[in-house]
């Protein structure tokens, strides 16, 4: 039998700090803009990614609320807080408006129209999620891709960058990625009869499932040579040596197949970062590479 939640523990589990890592997307147009040193950009992307992460938290308190029936009956969501009782529905619903208010005090100290727009929208389209777009297939993985491309659009609005066509499409196609990649793991579950099959499964197999992802993986690598080897980015940046952290984004990709197809421990991208050492060092040597060849070109043609 576990041991039961403190009450400030089932709080901290029930609002889940380890997702916010998917509003870092927000720092995307400063990291492709150079402008990461730039203190009054980066304090606007810090607020703007602190709010997304509390509205997000109460989408994930609306979420819970919604799905406790179900919750109850997975192997490990059982464990959440207002599943397992921990937490009560008054007490839950409590903690999502205190979120709420949180995320738009912090959008009203940014007091940018733009922004508060795309999160009222990512906002809107994750309760409709919640509601019952959850249970339509491809609908729902839509909704999950569409939520990440509304980060980097805030991240450009508060900053002032305009995003580039390719890391909005790329942004789409790897959310996408990572969404058939979890909802393969959804279908395992519910064939060995750990859960119970959830509605939104009904238009999926794991033929599908499968192929989907090597079409998007397919995609996303090439969207990603394509991008370095864009004229418009060469111009930009001025390096035509981008091509080479492709190798980077290959591995990174080929590992969370191998995660996803042969270890079958999909279920949570955020968790699979986290923790695989690989994938880890594939994203750090990205990053390292894009900006030491950007710092070596620009060295040489100051």
């Amino acid at each position: 039998m576990s041991k039961p939640m403190s009450r400030p523990a089932a709080y901290l589990k029930l609002a889940r700090p380890h997702q916010y890592i998917k509003n870092a997307f927000v720092f995307l147009p400063l990291f492709f803009g150079w402008k990461l040193t730039d203190p009054a950009a980066l304090t606007s992307a810090c607020l703007a990614f602190a709010a997304f992460c509390l509205a997000a938290s109460a989408v994930y308190v609306v979420n819970d609320l919604r799905d406790i029936a179900e919750d109850r009956a997975h192997p490990t969501k059982r464990n959440r807080p207002l599943a397992s009782g921990a937490l009560t529905t008054g007490q839950g619903l409590t903690f999502a408006g205190v979120l709420l208010a949180g995320s738009a005090g912090l959008t009203a100290i940014l007091g940018s129209g733009g922004f508060c727009a795309i999160l009222a929208g990512y906002l809107g389209i994750n309760l409709l999620y919640s509601f019952g777009l959850k249970h339509k297939a491809l609908i729902d993985l839509a909704c999950i891709a569409i939520g990440f491309v509304l980060r980097v659009f805030a991240g450009g609005v508060v900053t002032g960058i305009t995003p580039s066509h390719w890391i909005v499409l790329m942004t789409f196609l790897l959310a996408l990625f990572l969404g058939f990649a979890k909802r393969r793991d959804d279908l395992l579950l519910s064939a060995a009869g750990c859960e119970k099959t959830r509605k939104s499964l009904d238009g999926y197999n794991l033929e599908f499932v499968s192929a989907s992802m090597m079409i998007m993986a397919a995609v996303v690598i090439v969207s990603y040579i394509l991008y370095t080897l864009s004229p418009e980015v060469i111009a930009k940046h001025g390096s035509d040596k981008l091509y080479l952290t492709a190798i980077f984004v290959i591995l990174g990709v080929l590992r969370y197949l191998q995660i996803t197809l042969v270890e079958c421990k999909s279920g949570s991208p955020t968790l699979v970062l986290l923790r695989d050492g690989f994938i880890q060092a594939a994203l750090v040597l990205w990053m390292v590479g894009f900006y030491l060849i950007l710092y070596v070109e620009r060295v040489r043609n100051p």
